[in-house]
């Protein structure tokens, strides 16, 4: 009987261990896995900002797809990077001509993939609805509000699409709003308390400790360009309680800085160079 208990207490034993190791490997791996963003949706493989680069980001096993929006004529969110729609479409203009003097209808006309590659011809500009239709749940989303100042109330019109799909809350969406504009995320955060914000920072005099404090109180995020990047600086972004996602990396020498940095998610235009 004795042997019997022994043999249970041993078994019991190897088993917690077994499980502890399981556990440890379980940290270990996601201490080491760098969240991966396709910038515009993989702009090194498809047309930005498009569906395809979409699918390019699921179909790589990104953790988010990245995009940009501006607003059309009418109001509606469209995802473009820039606010004039000549770099990437087919139209045949030196005159610049802005997304928020044409209709959805209109935009929806434009050829927004050949300019990349005869087999994207076709491609459309979509809409911000229309992405959130097809891959919120399929993929983390982080949104890009390039230029709030153009677009008087746009605060309460991006919070009232993402109340209205139900992603206004960190824990039943996995979505991301970030901008250039430190006034425009900090009213976000205002009109959606539980969203997920960042600050993006091109400009190394925007990360003192004053600049960071002020941050944390708005935002989750702290998101800069790789130039900027150091060890030094990622401790100090996580002593204020936020993470940090570097941008842009365009070669595959530029990905090994940045983990030794430590920083947490590498924004991409080649997905795989992460990996």
């Amino acid at each position: 009987m004795n042997l019997i208990k022994v043999l249970s207490l041993c078994f019991i034993l190897l088993a917690s261990l077994f499980s502890l190791k399981t556990k440890m490997a379980i940290v270990s791996n996601s201490a080491n896995h760098y969240v991966t963003i396709a910038h515009r949706g993989g702009a090194g493989y498809a047309p930005e900002n498009t569906m395809a680069a979409f699918n390019k980001a699921v179909e790589m096993k990104c953790d988010y797809l990245e995009l940009d929006i501006q607003m059309s004529k009418e109001g509606e969110f469209v995802v473009i990077h820039d606010p004039t729609i000549n770099r990437t479409t087919n139209v045949n203009t030196r005159k610049s001509i802005y997304v928020s003097d044409l209709t959805v209808a209109q935009l929806k006309q434009l050829d927004a993939g050949s300019y990349f590659g005869a087999e994207f011809y076709g491609e459309r500009i979509p809409t911000l609805k229309e992405v959130l239709d097809e891959f919120s749940g399929k993929i983390g989303i982080i949104i890009e509000v390039k230029a709030p100042e153009l677009y008087p109330g746009i605060e309460e019109k991006l919070a009232a699409i993402l109340i209205g799909n139900e992603l206004d809350k960190s824990n039943n969406s996995n979505i991301i709003i970030q901008s250039f504009n430190f006034q425009f995320v900090k009213k976000i955060r205002e009109l959606l308390p539980e969203m997920t914000t960042a600050v993006i920072i091109s400009k190394r005099r925007y990360l003192t400790d004053d600049y960071l404090k002020d941050f944390s109180a708005y935002a989750d995020y702290v998101n800069t360009s790789r130039r900027l990047v150091t060890k030094q600086l990622v401790e100090k972004v996580h002593s204020h309680h936020m993470k940090m996602m570097s941008w842009t990396v365009r070669s595959k020498d530029q990905i090994s800085p940045l983990m030794k940095a430590g920083v947490d998610g590498i924004i991409t235009d080649y997905p795989d160079y992460v990996g």
